[in-house]
């Protein structure tokens, strides 16, 4: 009787620990934090960057990233590189364009675990 309430007891037991360490797994949904940067671009150049703009975005708070740095940047490659350096992920990149001779302007959407 003894052996048989100790078995049913270490069942139990595994049952309730394998079904918390599902649930934990289960339950692990990643956050990011989101920046948008904005990249004006001549037409037909190559990625050359006529300027680059980054509003005031409450995920650059506490970040090694700033705004200044970023809008110093004078190429396409230059920011993706930088942006990857400091583990921002490329996310999303969406472009308007008017004409032909006017530039393209450029959403360049980033995010970084948290």
């Amino acid at each position: 009787m003894k052996k048989l309430i100790s078995t049913l007891f270490l069942i139990l037991l595994i049952l309730f620990a394998e079904k918390s360490i599902a649930q934990d797994i289960s339950q692990d949904i990643p956050q990011y934090d989101y920046l948008e940067v904005i990249v004006v671009q001549k037409a037909n150049n190559r990625g050359k960057v006529k300027r680059i703009r980054v509003e005031e975005q409450s995920s650059l708070d506490g970040k090694l990233i700033t705004i200044d740095a970023i809008e110093d940047i004078e190429e396409t490659s230059t920011l993706l590189n930088y942006m990857n350096r400091a583990n921002w992920e490329f996310f999303d990149r969406k472009a308007i364009v008017s004409d032909d001779n006017d530039p393209v302007w450029m959403s360049y959407i980033f995010r970084k675990r948290i």
